[in-house]
């Protein structure tokens, strides 16, 4: 919530600004806000996508063959382990001074970021379901969750990092909310926002 009245104050201040510059023809001012690469590095890191679902995984000792090997096993001695768990994932661009750079030009616009990526991975443990089915020579063992839970945490975190929708989602984000900050602007000027060096179509 932090983040997104941050992001509102920033867009309103260079709202009033451009509005402050019309008003007494100010053309210092209006390029001052127009070439602020510290304002635009604000809006980009600001504009995080934040993403929730839940993380599955399944843990067993057996197969499920039929075999009579098998069946014996799953009679005395299986320890199979269901856990869900529900996540919160945010994408987002990690912008420095070296992979960062606003360009202006008299009829262009070029902002350069890097590549959207996984920022933060969160298990919500205190919402985890678990499900378990034990052989009759087998007691509950504790130990037994934690190993399921760090194999869920290391795959999922996995997926989620090379999840291209995700990343096409955030690059978009990123996008409206540069658009919005430039739209005084966009009269005059084209926009380009490449990521990683790509161009990035812009939606209207």
């Amino acid at each position: 919530m932090k983040r997104f009245l941050l992001f509102l104050i920033l867009i309103a201040f260079a709202l009033l600004l451009f509005w402050l510059g019309k008003q007494f023809g100010s053309k210092n001012v209006n390029q001052e806000i127009l070439s602020n690469s510290l304002i635009v590095k604000e809006i980009a890191e600001l504009a995080s996508l934040e993403v929730q679902g839940s993380a599955t995984t399944k843990q067993s000792n057996v197969v499920d063959d039929g075999t009579w090997m098998n069946n014996m096993k799953k009679a005395f001695v299986e320890n199979t382990v269901w856990v869900t768990v529900p996540y919160v994932a945010k994408y987002g661009v990690d912008v420095d001074s070296t992979n960062f750079k606003v360009e202006i030009s008299d009829k262009k616009i070029v902002v350069r970021l890097p590549e959207p990526k996984l920022l933060s991975y969160e298990l919500r443990v205190d919402r985890m379901e678990t499900a378990n089915r034990k052989g009759w020579l087998l007691f509950s063992n504790d130990e037994t969750y934690t190993g399921v839970q760090k194999k869920l945490y290391t795959e999922s975190r996995g997926q989620l990092e090379g999840n291209k929708l995700y990343i096409n989602q955030s690059k978009e984000k990123v996008v409206k909310i540069i658009r919005e900050y430039y739209k005084p602007w966009l009269k005059d000027h084209e926009l380009v926002v490449e990521f990683g060096g790509a161009k990035m179509p812009l939606l209207n």
